[in-house]
């Protein structure tokens, strides 16, 4: 029981809460038809991280937050010129940006003294979920310990406030949230600001990844934002239900993807384990294919 709670605990609820994050945030993306906008953000992230660590020399939450949600916007408005500007498709806009961005990120990195911190190109991609130990916890009784839970890795009361924060945000704003979604064009002329709406999803979505992102890297934000919530839609029609299915979906890929990742290669005869983030990403798109295969709803017309 130490073990699990030393070793085990900790990243399976980090993994989890981000998993379900970005998922509830991916339904709106992915029907809005900006699921792409996800994997976006999670790369555009990078450079404004990077440069509140250049800015703060630390890696800090705050600085990281905001410097990632302005480079998100900013990466919508490059998104919106490119599109309008260039008349070309959103996807393809959304491409050029993405890329462009986190190629920036990435040489930042590189041309960046990150040496005092673990900041780098791997980090960025895989994460480091694995090493969010909870050596505090001495058994059972460390759970309600203020002394051992104070030890607690950072990045999980982060993730936690970040997912409280956008649960309230998607409650208090849910039906012009679903009507903009499903009818743009009569959620306008009842009053409400469909473009604020956008942008704050963006903003929110931004916020989610960043969060996340120290701890988990840009995979798992990838492959939350997009599988969980497209495996929903295969399984019902209702904003709710998929909703609650992608969360589901989101938490089962987390604590499966973590588990498998550390025992499934020793039970094949492995000596090493593979990277959690990687084997997360591949059980939320094993269950996004088996939604493809065997959802109630695939192929059945939508309503709104």
């Amino acid at each position: 029981m130490t073990a699990f709670l030393q070793l085990s605990l900790t990243p399976l609820l980090i993994g989890a809460l981000v998993a379900a994050t970005c998922a509830l945030v991916g339904n709106f993306l992915l029907l809005r038809r900006q699921a792409l906008l996800g994997d976006a953000i999670s790369h555009v992230v990078l450079p404004g991280i990077v440069l509140a660590f250049v800015i703060t020399g630390a890696v800090a939450a705050a600085p990281m937050l905001l410097g990632a949600a302005a480079v998100a916007v900013a990466a919508v408005v490059a998104i919106e010129a490119v599109k309008r500007l260039g008349r070309v498709e959103p996807g393809a806009a959304m491409g050029v940006v993405f890329t462009t961005f986190f190629a920036a990120g990435v040489l930042l990195l590189e041309q960046t003294d990150t040496s005092a911190v673990h900041l780098d190109v791997e980090h960025a991609l895989m994460g480091n979920l694995e090493s969010l130990v909870w050596f505090a916890a001495t058994g059972p009784g460390s759970l309600i310990d203020p002394a051992a839970l104070a030890r607690l890795p950072s990045e999980l009361p982060r993730v936690a406030a970040v997912a409280v924060v956008v649960v309230a945000l998607c409650w208090l704003f849910w039906r012009p949230l679903a009507l903009a979604t499903f009818d743009e064009g009569f959620a306008r002329s009842i009053g409400i600001p469909v473009t604020a709406l956008g942008f704050g999803l963006v903003t929110v979505a931004a916020i989610a990844a960043v969060a996340a992102f120290d701890a988990v890297g840009s995979i798992i934000v990838i492959a939350m934002f997009i599988c969980p919530p497209a495996a929903a839609r295969l399984m019902t029609d209702r904003l709710g239900r998929q909703v609650a299915w992608s969360v589901v979906f989101a938490v089962v890929s987390a604590v499966l993807g973590y588990m498998l990742a550390g025992y499934g290669p020793l039970w094949l005869g492995a000596q090493d384990a593979v990277s959690a983030a990687g084997m997360i990403a591949v059980v939320s798109g094993v269950i996004l294919a088996l939604a493809v295969r065997f959802g109630p709803c695939r192929g059945a017309p939508r309503r709104g």
